[in-house]
């Protein structure tokens, strides 16, 4: 394989690897980068193209100051002359000038220089107009230069203000440059995080709505494009209720026109005199009427229930309670005081139908509670005949029996683990199937905390 292809290939999953994965840290990052990348270009265009060159040109200026005044002093070395020149350095170039008769130059340079570059700059401009030794300190005085030159009555030193050789207003122009970016990166983290709010909104309404908790007080905010997705979310959820709603009326029509003939046909049936046929009648009369139930269950769900907190310790015994009373060993492992906002009969009906599933294959069943990470989890372990891996997909869907994997239930008809895998799916959760230490068949509800 090419190598820039892998190069170009393996850019993506970097940047993907170390990018940020909100929306709002991502927002930031797209607006904050460039505006500091500009920042840094304008600084150093800043130092390069002007403080350097106007710092360049005062220290030549100072530099050419402090040569002529060295240069005056040497042609006319007397007291007279001197006195001039301190007068006249002291009123039109700011320079300081006092003759230390026999005294040497310092040795060696001064400590601490901050502005190495500058004070070399400064050194070098004198060095040019000058043929006399001297020497230079920058640092001992915060706001003046002192600079010595050799004569031949001893050192003339010169102190000279900060400012005429380097440019004083650099940290003027870096503070106002970092208070306007700070000013603009907190308009920017402000305006961003106001978009990203309705963004937000709409993702925990959406949610709330899967989990069949309504949200009544949701409005369209945000940008014009947020808004309209908020807008397509309340239309859509307004049809998924009436087709809720609907589909709920004629399921309660559908069973109350049901059950009237099959009330009248079980009333015939116990008028009718006894015989065997007569008990077959009534046996498929029940069967029918559970099979009604089942059906109805499983297509009008508990989505109409309202949410309130349910202590699964104590649903998982009553579950176990149930199938125990049917003959089939129960045990129980659940730690007190695992609650979680759900619907009550709806998620009371999800777990007896998994335990009278692990109940109608196995002789002994065994529930725990638990609480895992941000979540609760529900675990049904049976040592039945199990079911194959290949087929977990297919054990949830409607009206599979899996006969050739699992003993015939005479009275279910398929709906058990559908049914409660659409309420795990309508709290947020899922069901898993997986192989159980019992050597049957473990089912694990998973919930959201």
């Amino acid at each position: 394989m090419d190598i820039r292809k892998i190069r170009l290939n393996l850019w993506p999953r970097v940047f993907r690897r170390w990018a940020p994965s909100s929306l709002f840290a991502r927002s930031l990052l797209i607006i904050i980068l460039p505006v500091a990348v500009m920042q840094v270009a304008v600084t150093w265009a800043f130092f390069e193209a002007h403080w350097q060159t106007v710092t360049r040109q005062l220290s030549d200026g100072l530099a050419g100051d402090i040569a002529w005044d060295v240069s005056a002093y040497q042609a006319d070395p007397s007291a007279a002359n001197l006195a001039r020149l301190v007068d006249r350095a002291e009123r039109t170039q700011s320079l300081s000038i006092a003759l230390q008769p026999g005294k040497a130059l310092p040795t060696g340079r001064p400590r601490g220089r901050l502005l190495p570059a500058f004070d070399q700059g400064l050194r070098n401009a004198i060095d040019d107009r000058m043929t006399q030794d001297f020497w230079l300190d920058t640092t001992r005085y915060p706001a003046f230069i002192d600079v010595r030159v050799k004569v031949k009555e001893g050192v003339l030193r010169i102190i000279a203000p900060r400012d005429r050789a380097f440019a004083a207003r650099g940290h003027v122009f870096i503070m106002w440059l970092a208070g306007a970016t700070f000013l603009l990166t907190a308009v920017a983290v402000a305006f961003i995080r106001n978009q990203v709010r309705a963004i937000e909104r709409l993702a925990a309404a959406a949610e709330a709505f899967g989990k069949g908790v309504d949200a009544p007080h949701f409005k369209p905010h945000g940008a014009r494009e947020v808004r309209q997705a908020a807008v397509a979310f309340i239309a859509m959820k307004t049809r998924i209720q009436r087709h809720i709603e609907q589909r709920t009326a004629l399921l309660a029509s559908v069973s109350h026109d049901l059950r009237t003939p099959l009330t009248r046909l079980k009333l015939a049936a116990e008028l009718a005199p006894a015989s065997d046929r007569i008990d077959a009648i009534k046996e498929d009369l029940s069967e029918m009427e559970h099979m009604i139930d089942e059906f109805l269950a499983f297509a009008r769900g508990e989505g109409g229930e309202p949410v309130e907190a349910v202590d699964l310790g104590e649903l998982a015994h009553a579950a176990a309670a149930a199938a125990s009373r049917a003959g089939t060993a129960v045990d129980v492992s659940a730690a007190e005081g695992i609650s979680a906002q759900l619907r009550p009969n709806a998620i009371r009906r999800a777990l007896s139908n998994l335990v009278n599933n692990a109940a109608a294959h196995a002789g002994r069943v065994a529930i725990s509670v638990e609480r895992t990470g941000a979540g609760l989890t529900i675990c049904v372990d049976d040592n039945g005949p199990g079911i194959p891996e290949d087929q977990y997909d297919e054990a949830f869907k409607p009206f599979s029996r899996l006969d050739a994997a699992r003993n015939q239930n005479v009275k279910g008809v398929g709906l058990g683990l559908a049914i409660a895998r659409d309420v795990a799916r309508s709290h947020g959760g899922d069901i898993s199937l997986s192989r159980s230490p019992l050597g049957g068949l473990r089912a694990v509800i998973g919930l959201p905390g």
